[in-house]
């Protein structure tokens, strides 16, 4: 257990160091299962299935019909089309996300037991996946079950990111970032192979595509919790100045005062705040982006869950080297600029995939090979960045502000979407709206003055910014 004396600084000894990187690398190994599998390419196509055949859609292609109309729980005002449930599900999600982070972030930071609440919330995260297996054909139950597992991972992520600096010194963290972001791709493309050959090969083994689905399901949840248990041994838990004001208790009411305190005390860094918003307009493009890839390749490109698969396959190793370069490349020009190089190149692929023609496999996956070489840079530099503008000891309860800027930048990019999909039966138009939030995104980030940041909050500068 930690003593008093612990502070949140990263620890002196580079060998402990290096073992609590490598735990913290095996936790972003462990969840990227869940986003690479469920959330981006199985559940959506999964739910929509479910809520067409509720809404008398005999097949994929008859519910594009603008007519076709969900109403969950008999209540009208809840009526929409069933191609926007999974949407409507994900805005929910976020909206959850938006209350509770604030209260998590904050109680993990009075809590001497940063650890526990990491392995706590990805258990029942990785829970509530397994459960879609025995959801059975209705999509009320697999609905609760993947917004409640959605946000336990988003509040894990929070914990698990305000170990960073913790873990890594100023000059450590543009590379232990990117390097967690990078195994995390590995991880999730491992799990995605396997679930390749069992969609594919759902027919040979006497099972429908959504049964394989279901199956996915369940080898997500263990393999989450399983391998979040060998990342957090290393993990070492730090009472910090909060937690020794707390005296490490988690007080509801004593967070929520704190997190109070934080929000007045950030007007003291503009800079914070101004990256803040830089990061909820850029990363509500990569978000959506991510979330609608495959209702938009199955319902408007017609494509086969196996070509999604594959596509969505090869996007995790290019991500896992795209990740590493764009570490590379900051280390020579900057984290800013990098971010800000990633930005063109991410504005350009949502362009080009508003005319990208129904059924052109070779062109889909061209662009999944692009977006692959600047997913990783984009999100993992943003969270190295982040790390450097925020003071030391409140890491869970800044961090909680970072996660709740990437779920409201979903928020609006999932809002966009559901209302784009209600109105056209299809994902084409809203994700060419996806090019305004990069361009103001950038814009933002441009006026950031990074290093006056970071001064401002006491931290020390690294050597390239």
């Amino acid at each position: 257990m930690s003593t008093p004396t612990e502070t949140n600084a990263p620890s002196p000894d580079s060998g402990q160091r290096r073992r609590e990187q490598r735990g913290w690398y095996v936790y972003d190994w462990a969840n990227s299962v869940f986003m690479t599998s469920v959330v981006t390419v199985l559940i959506g196509p999964y739910l929509s299935n479910l809520a067409c055949t509720s809404a008398g859609a005999p097949d994929s292609a008859s519910c594009l019909d603008r007519s076709l109309s969900l109403t969950p729980l008999g209540l009208d005002f809840l009526s929409l089309h069933p191609n926007a449930l999974y949407p409507a599900l994900t805005t929910l999600a976020i909206l959850l996300q938006i209350v509770l982070l604030p209260v998590v972030g904050s109680m993990a930071d009075h809590s001497r037991y940063k650890k526990q609440w990491l392995f706590w919330l990805a258990f029942g995260g990785s829970l509530c996946t397994v459960g879609l297996y025995f959801a059975g054909g209705g999509y009320m139950v697999a609905s609760v079950l993947f917004v409640l597992a959605n946000v336990l991972y988003g509040l894990s992520i929070v914990v698990y990111n305000a170990f960073l600096p913790e873990i890594a010194t100023p000059d450590e963290r543009d590379r232990v970032s990117v390097t967690g972001w990078g195994i995390g791709y590995l991880g999730g493309a491992l799990l995605l192979a396997v679930h390749l050959g069992l969609v594919t090969g759902a027919d040979s083994l006497g099972i429908g595509t959504d049964d394989a689905a279901r199956i996915a399901f369940v080898s997500v949840g263990f393999w989450w919790a399983g391998f979040t248990v060998m990342a957090i041994r290393p993990l070492r838990n730090r009472y910090g100045a909060l937690a020794a004001r707390g005296r490490g208790r988690a007080e509801v009411g004593r967070s929520l005062r704190e997190f109070g305190r934080t929000l007045k005390d950030m007007r003291r860094y503009p800079n914070t705040i101004l990256f803040l918003l830089a990061f909820i307009f850029f990363n509500d493009g990569v978000q959506a982006a991510i979330r609608y890839a495959a209702p938009f390749a199955t319902q408007d490109l017609g494509l086969a869950q196996d070509t999604l698969i594959v596509t969505i396959l090869i996007i995790q190793f290019v991500a896992f080297g795209g990740a590493l370069l764009t570490g590379r490349v900051a280390r020579v020009i900057g984290a800013k600029n990098t971010v800000m190089a990633t930005l063109v190149v991410w504005g350009g692929l949502v362009a080009a995939a508003y005319f990208l023609p129904a059924g052109n496999v070779p062109l889909f996956i061209a662009m999944g090979v692009g977006i692959g070489l600047v997913l990783g840079g984009t999100q993992s530099l943003a969270r190295s960045l982040y790390s450097q503008l925020i003071p030391r000891g409140r890491e869970a309860e800044y961090f909680s502000l970072f996660q709740i800027s990437d779920k409201g930048s979903t928020f609006l990019g999932s809002l966009a979407v559901t209302v784009a999909v209600s109105l056209t039966g299809g994902y084409r138009v809203a994700i060419l709206s996806l090019l305004a939030f990069f361009v103001l995104g950038g814009i933002l980030l441009w006026r950031t003055r990074i290093r006056e940041g970071i001064i401002a909050v006491g931290n020390e500068v690294p050597d390239r910014l």
